[in-house]
């Protein structure tokens, strides 16, 4: 029996040296891949058009909550189209919530570098126009990295707008203090403490985190009015919707006082922080027409002066996990991990759409 059980064990401790090997393989791969910058291992995958044909438009894609976790694949993207002197106009897809401020504002330089071949980021063969197709969602960051864009085109189901700014401070100084629980803050500075989560802020420390958010408001009016034929004041103040509504009561039906449907009045402005449907977004002159992605790309060729084309968007190459699974495992960025918990309860600035403050937890570090 001893005899037997030998070689079962060598057999299970070299299965198990062999699986951990792969796997330490497999996360040395994971990490080299979030700090390449070298953009040349991406695949061409054709879209559409002729696969003959030497001129290209690529075809750029933004996708899920941005971060500073999520901005490498699409920055490499960009890279690659301008580099390549066969491109001879860009496609940006963008379906995105939005995420962090720093990293939409990050997309977006990274995108005037390609259009304009300015040379902050990467090099390039020469300036290329970039034209902007929305998918199901392009709201808030999402939106503010297409302004970089023209025209810009949503499909008739896109969600889109949301120009507006957060920032997220957990506090449970009362649940703490219900509990025993107290954090003694030893500081220097009156304010140092603004947005501890154990103690309730003073009017000075709310107006720190107020100024920052106005300041990044701002900002993102100053980029919307850069690419859009609107003014910041426009975009503040002037208001396209003003109607009276039914108020609703939590099951979703209109509400009644004595018999009397109860209303209120309902006013929207561009930059109010809300989303607008494709059709709104158009006659509110956020963005310049309702197509597919399809059509998009044709009128980025013909606008180029294309007649025979082949549009390409890029793919991460397989990796070893890839071979097991079928397919491109690593290709999603939206899994949440403990470093998307731990980069949550850190402060920082959003431009997310409505609803969509639970990607939070998943937005990386």
């Amino acid at each position: 029996m001893g005899g037997c059980l030998i070689p079962l064990v060598l057999a299970v401790l070299f299965f198990s040296l062999l699986v951990n090997l792969l796997l330490g393989y497999l996360l040395a791969t994971d990490l080299a891949e979030a700090f390449e910058t070298e953009p040349a291992a991406l695949q061409e995958k054709h879209v559409l058009g002729d696969r003959d044909a030497s001129d290209k438009v690529a075809v750029v894609r933004i996708e899920g909550v941005i971060s500073d976790y999520t901005t490498a694949f699409p920055i490499r993207q960009m890279e690659k189209a301008a580099k390549d002197k066969h491109v001879k106009a860009v496609v940006l897809r963008v379906d995105s919530p939005g995420g962090t401020v720093a990293a939409s504002d990050e997309l977006y330089q990274s995108l005037l570098n390609l259009r304009d071949d300015n040379g902050r980021r990467f090099p390039g063969s020469g300036p290329k126009p970039v034209a902007v197709s929305m998918g199901g969602v392009a709201a808030s960051g999402g939106y503010y990295v297409a302004m970089a864009g023209k025209p810009v085109a949503a499909e008739r189901t896109t969600i889109t707008g949301s120009i507006g700014v957060f920032a997220a401070l957990p506090n449970v100084a009362d649940l703490a203090r219900r509990n025993g629980v107290t954090v003694e803050l030893v500081k220097a500075g009156d304010i140092k403490g603004s947005g501890s989560f154990f103690h309730r802020m003073s009017p000075d420390e709310r107006q720190t985190w107020q100024d920052t958010v106005d300041t990044a408001y701002d900002t993102f009016l100053g980029v919307v009015a850069a690419g859009r034929p609107l003014t910041k004041d426009q975009l503040r103040g002037e208001v396209v919707i003003d109607r009276t509504i039914p108020v609703r009561d939590e099951k979703g039906n209109p509400a009644t006082a004595l018999g009397v449907p109860v209303t209120a009045k309902y006013t929207r402005k561009r930059a109010d922080g809300g989303t607008y449907t494709a059709e709104q977004a158009l006659a509110f002159k956020l963005i310049d027409k309702v197509e597919d992605l399809p059509a998009t790309i044709r009128a980025a060729a013909a606008a180029a002066g294309l007649t025979k084309f082949k549009a390409v968007s890029y793919a991460r190459p397989p990796g070893i996990l890839d071979l097991f699974t079928g397919g491109q495992a690593r290709a999603r960025t939206d899994v949440p991990d403990l470093r998307g918990l731990a980069a949550s309860l850190t402060p920082r600035l959003w431009y997310l759409a409505p609803t969509a403050d639970g990607a939070i937890l998943t937005a990386g570090p």
